[in-house]
């Protein structure tokens, strides 16, 4: 068309700026800053995600930021995802309807996870998975306040009622070294045989601890530890390869230290949980 009109008559019937439209001419078919952005980014979080594939885009994105120091937006992240064919490979879980109160213990929570301090609100559960060919029973003991694991302790003879007893001893030392812990412990379980055991309840009858128990079947009652259950199997066995370690006892301590000390969590503001409890003042 310009040859058949002037490009300055074009360029008024067009309302564009003559120098605009050559500048134009000049760059047409090469990428702009914003685009060849767009393009490393897509590719720091495609490597983000080979290495943590059970990381969903939030995740991938504060990952980026943290070793690159870039700043964008967690909706550009999305997008550069969704075009890139980036998802996390964890599953998703289905709802299950809520069951019968314990005859003991009742549930003391009832959904207010609100602990303002550290051992306000504690919660314990035993997951099970697979190596191989064994099966292994981990037990772990979590802190609400900061989502910290408080203890843990995993075993491959089904059954083995150890690990239940060691993580409440470790949670008496704390409560020992605690001087200024003045307020009862809340200690929520589910209604597993070992929690309900009279065994286990006498073994913290000279303790400051109210316990607390899930409606029978109802993982809902628990949603932090359950949940977390989920997302902690997943990164061991997309991120941590616990498929085919050698020593599971070794790779557990490694990812709990990692867990208490690099992971960041969405409901801490991104933070670790250590990094969250120091930085409001509990040592």
């Amino acid at each position: 068309m310009r040859e058949k009109y002037p490009v300055d008559f074009l360029c008024r019937l067009m309302d564009v700026n003559r120098s605009g439209y050559y500048k134009w001419r000049q760059r047409k078919g090469t990428l702009n800053r914003y685009e060849q952005n767009r393009i490393v980014l897509t590719e720091l979080l495609r490597t983000a995600h080979e290495k943590h594939p059970s990381h969903g885009y939030h995740r991938l994105a504060l990952d980026v930021s943290s070793e690159t120091g870039w700043v964008f937006s967690h909706n550009l992240a999305h997008k550069c995802c969704k075009a890139a064919g980036i998802r996390s490979k964890a599953r998703k879980r289905r709802y299950q309807r809520p069951g019968e109160e314990h005859v003991l213990f009742a549930n003391e929570v009832k959904g207010r996870w609100n602990a303002t301090q550290p051992l306000q609100l504690v919660v314990s559960d035993m997951t099970m998975f697979k190596v191989g060919n064994t099966y292994w029973e981990w037990t772990i003991l979590l802190d609400t306040f900061n989502n910290e694991i408080l203890a843990h302790s995993v075993t491959s003879q089904t059954g083995n009622n150890k690990p239940y007893y060691h993580c409440l001893d470790e949670l008496k030392k704390r409560m020992n070294k605690r001087e200024e812990q003045t307020s009862q412990v809340v200690l929520h379980t589910d209604q597993g045989a070992v929690y309900s055991s009279r065994a286990f309840c006498q073994a913290h009858l000279d303790y400051n601890i109210l316990r607390s128990m899930s409606r029978g079947g109802t993982p809902t009652d628990n949603p932090i530890i359950e949940a977390l259950n989920g997302w902690m199997k997943e990164e061991l066995y997309l991120d941590f390869d616990l498929a085919h370690t050698e020593d599971v006892p070794a790779l557990l301590k490694v990812y709990v230290q990692y867990f208490n000390n690099n992971r960041p969590a969405a409901a801490l503001g991104y933070k670790s949980p250590v990094q969250y409890r120091t930085e409001r003042g509990f040592l």
